[in-house]
């Protein structure tokens, strides 16, 4: 599932680099389920200290999509800016994944070169995470967040 919407996001908005992302909210981080470019950024990695309050407000407590539209923007939100840089990208879109409840589930990222995305392209990445919202939610409940047999207190 995730590698069919990589390549819907590919055709349109376009991206460079694509992760799928699953919210673990007992730890407030996201882990890697899904990767582009995986030498880079491998699958199972998980992002905590390094997202931003302003991020986490916007797509997880929001619930509503991010766009960073310029790498000033952008490094203004992730730590990793300069790897994404190397990699030709400038600009993201982040789309949270609801299920049937309105939890985020996961987030989608798209990132492409600085000035590539516009509010036009939001509403497109959103469209296609929409047409295939129940097997995005599926897949990202595929993945248990918490390990079995680990204490969680």
């Amino acid at each position: 599932m995730f590698q069919q919407t990589f390549e819907e996001m590919r055709r349109d908005p376009g991206v460079v680099l694509f992760t799928a992302l699953q919210w673990i909210p007992e730890r407030s981080s996201l882990r890697r389920l899904f990767t582009s470019h995986p030498e880079e950024y491998p699958v199972g990695g998980e992002k905590t200290v390094e997202i931003s309050p302003g991020w986490l407000g916007t797509v997880i407590e929001d619930k509503k999509p991010f766009l960073a539209r310029d790498l000033n923007a952008l490094r203004e939100v992730f730590a990793d800016s300069e790897l994404i840089q190397r990699l030709g990208c400038g600009a993201v879109i982040n789309v949270p994944v609801l299920d049937d409840g309105r939890n985020v589930v996961g987030v989608l990222a798209m990132l492409d070169a600085e000035g590539r995305y516009t509010q036009h392209s939001v509403e497109t990445a959103v469209d296609v995470v929409n047409r295939n919202l129940a097997g995005l939610t599926a897949a990202f409940a595929a993945h248990p967040t918490e390990v079995p047999g680990k204490d969680t207190i």
